[in-house]
């Protein structure tokens, strides 16, 4: 299967592409503007805006879940546990 006649926006990413992109949207402050470009529609390819919009998905449930540990106590039982 040749992707020749594919329009660039919708070329799929290689495996290496995600690798890269995941490292880029780990660093602190830039990933996090670059992940909220991408996902807002800054990227041409769809598929990488796509990744973008699932991987800030990602990071508001984290936080989500981060901030109902800590209002609840649950996270300094948790670091209880893990301190001993």
């Amino acid at each position: 299967m040749s992707y020749e006649n594919v329009p660039d926006r919708y070329k799929p990413l290689s495996p290496w592409a995600y690798f890269g992109y995941q490292m880029l949207f780990n660093i602190p402050v830039v990933g996090l503007i670059l992940l909220i470009v991408f996902s807002l529609g800054g990227a041409r390819n769809i598929n990488l805006r796509n990744f973008a919009r699932s991987y800030f998905c990602v990071y508001v449930i984290v936080i989500v879940v981060f901030l109902i540990l800590f209002f609840t106590g649950g996270l300094v039982s948790i670091l209880d546990l893990i301190t001993g």
